[in-house]
């Protein structure tokens, strides 16, 4: 189950925006090579939280087609982590040790339940390393 990469949800959610290029075009390469070399992986909560945000509130909204087809050729084929009770115990130690929210801290879990080395995140701390997992930001300037 091991993979290179863990992509957050923003890096999925900037793939189909347009306002800022820059962004668009980093997710874009970014996914495209996760899809080519299968190094990089999602969690069921990344899924879950970017049909909500293109369904709800994105800034280039989908229709539930459309949603489908992106769930069923991006988001499907790069999930590798599942629910489990060891990932919710995990990320409740993630929270306890690094104080960060819980729903961050099951997304640190399911990186490294993948053996994943590196977290592509705009989210959280940028250079932060946890338990041989290092965050980093693509999108920095």
């Amino acid at each position: 189950m091991s993979a290179e990469l863990f992509l957050d949800t923003n890096v999925l959610i900037y793939q189909l925006g347009t306002r800022d290029e820059r962004k668009h075009q980093i997710a874009e390469n970014l996914i495209k090579q996760a899809l080519a070399t299968e190094a990089a992986c999602i969690s069921f909560q990344v899924v879950q939280e970017c049909l909500n945000t293109v369904l709800r509130k994105a800034e280039v909204r989908l229709d539930v087609d459309d949603a489908r087809a992106w769930l069923d050729t991006v988001l499907v084929p790069l999930v590798r982590v599942v629910p489990t009770p060891a990932l919710y115990r995990r990320g409740l130690d993630v929270q306890e040790r690094w104080k960060y929210g819980f729903y961050d801290s099951l997304i640190v879990a399911a990186a490294l339940e993948a053996g994943c080395k590196r977290l592509l995140s705009e989210d959280l701390q940028h250079g932060q390393r946890i338990d041989g997992l290092r965050i980093e930001n693509p999108f920095g300037s």
